[in-house]
């Protein structure tokens, strides 16, 4: 009759934490990526628009997410360079590394909530084109485009979660890169005494080479 146990194999239970860190590497570097691929993209779109009044008429205005904060652009570039150093880093600053990725992430969050209303952009430009610094825009209306730049940075926030808590099994770059690692010395082979520049070699030196 055959048993059947309910122990777990070593081998099964050494590969778990191998098969999460893939998935969870793979996770990070798909939302990171991402996510600041769609922050820069929205905040080159238009996320406000209206109208000032120029000469007695309607004059139409728009304002593009860099018009209205700088922040969700620089924080996307700094978010996907901070996904690049995870791999060239290790213990402690793989962990730093990590969370100024979260961080970037939940930064362009924060900053395309609060400007996703803001119509100081368009007043700034009103004033411009009518040539008196108290004009304002009329019939402001906004974009979605400030929430798909608050969605590239969940994600980036995401892959920073990731980082933070799997990164200690994520690989490294490799040891070659890294300062204080020796190559291994090469061996000198030793000498032939029956070769003939051997054989010169001890006559030179006044050896018999025959040895009687």
């Amino acid at each position: 009759m055959e048993y059947v146990t309910a122990v777990p194999h070593p081998r099964s239970e050494a590969a778990a934490p191998a098969r999460s860190g893939r998935r969870s590497l793979a996770v990070a570097l798909l939302c990171g990526a991402l996510g600041a691929a769609v922050s820069l993209l929205a905040t080159r779109q238009r996320w406000a628009e209206g109208t000032a009044t120029v000469a007695g008429g309607a004059f139409p205005l728009t304002a593009r997410g860099s018009d209205v904060t700088g922040v969700p652009a620089a924080l996307a570039i700094v978010g996907l360079a901070a996904l690049v150093a995870v791999f060239a880093v290790r213990r402690a600053g793989r962990l730093a590394v990590s969370a100024l990725l979260a961080l970037s992430g939940a930064g362009i969050v924060a900053a395309a909530l609060v400007s996703a209303t803001d119509g100081s952009a368009l007043d700034e430009k009103a004033a411009q084109a009518s040539g008196d610094t108290s004009a304002t825009v009329h019939a402001l209306t906004h974009t979605g485009w400030p929430y798909v730049a608050a969605a590239g940075g969940l994600l980036l926030l995401l892959a920073g979660l990731l980082a933070l808590r799997y990164g200690r099994q994520w690989p490294a770059m490799s040891g070659r890169y890294e300062r204080g690692t020796a190559r291994p010395r090469r061996t000198a082979r030793p000498a032939d005494p029956e070769r003939p520049e051997e054989l010169w070699k001890a006559l030179d030196r006044g050896e018999d080479p025959t040895g009687a």
